[in-house]
């Protein structure tokens, strides 16, 4: 028997004037959909839902998943990672090529890429501001109180309404019931490729945030236990490389087996069809 929907759940036929997400347009690269949404851009429509939501209630999460050359090559050689995945309500560009890609083959190109562990820091500005509320779901006990105090500290106004480590196999029911009860405005889930994913997709209806962003290493990021790469390499693409260099022993044999993969589906199926990202049950 299905669990019962929870009070903040409500069906799309319940808004026939407004859609209660900020519909967002999204391109064909590598075989995905990605928004064609900047990082500032991101932000805003972040707080314009969670403002409908204040108005109207809440209706499901918005499940805000990321494009890069690891999730590309996944979705086509994991069956259960592609079904995950296509239950993202919004895409953004995490991998610097998908933006290259899309400057090249699509129809309207994607303004610039959003990887999460930029994007965190830009919500974070932003909820200063606005008095809105961050959960920290994912990494290691020691990494994640890390990163709620080191965000304390950057942005001592940012609301973390709720965190916790990602080793809760066996507990879906407690992490739940804490969500629901923090009730946060956004909650950001690093369990990594494909456990977030498949996360996300399996409870997107008893999660109760606005929206729901995986966002990987991204914890570790922000603590300092991962470097990011310098800022020319961003700019060319090849982060991964940087990665690959500090961390050879956890990451050479994914980009060695990914990247050739994303590549080759990048340049193959991508294309001028679009999509629009509304809210949907």
């Amino acid at each position: 028997m299905l669990d019962p929907a929870p009070s903040f759940a409500r069906n799309a036929s319940d808004f026939p004037m407004a859609d209660p997400w900020k519909p967002i347009r999204h391109v064909r690269v590598g075989d995905q959909f990605v928004a064609v949404i900047d990082r500032q851009g991101l932000v805003s429509a972040a707080h314009e839902d969670a403002a409908t939501a204040d108005e109207q209630g809440r209706v499901r999460t918005r499940l805000v998943f990321d494009s890069n050359g690891q999730g590309i090559a996944m979705a086509k050689t994991d069956p259960v990672f592609r079904k995950s995945f296509a239950e993202a309500d919004l895409v953004h560009a995490d991998g610097q090529f998908i933006v290259a890609v899309s400057h090249r083959y699509c129809e309207q190109p994607i303004p610039e890429r959003a990887p999460t562990t930029d994007m965190i820091h830009d919500f974070a500005k932003a909820c200063e501001a606005s008095g809105r509320s961050f959960y920290l779901l994912g990494a290691r006990e020691h990494t994640n109180a890390g990163a709620a105090a080191k965000l304390k500290e950057l942005y001592p106004k940012l609301n973390i309404i709720g965190r916790h480590h990602g080793f809760f196999q066996g507990r879906e029911e407690e992490i739940l019931a804490d969500i629901d009860r923090c009730a946060p405005d956004f909650l950001w889930v690093g369990l990594g490729k494909p456990l977030e994913q498949e996360f996300c997709a399996q409870y997107k209806h008893r999660l109760n945030a606005v929206w729901t962003i995986t966002c990987g290493g991204c914890f570790n990021f922000v603590t300092g236990e991962y470097q990011r790469a310098p800022l020319w390499m961003q700019d060319a693409g090849i982060e991964w490389m940087h990665r690959m260099m500090t961390q050879p022993r956890h990451l050479a044999l994914r980009y060695i087996k990914t990247n050739p993969r994303a590549f080759a589906v990048a340049l193959t199926q991508s294309g001028r069809q679009t999509k629009t990202m509304r809210f949907a049950d």
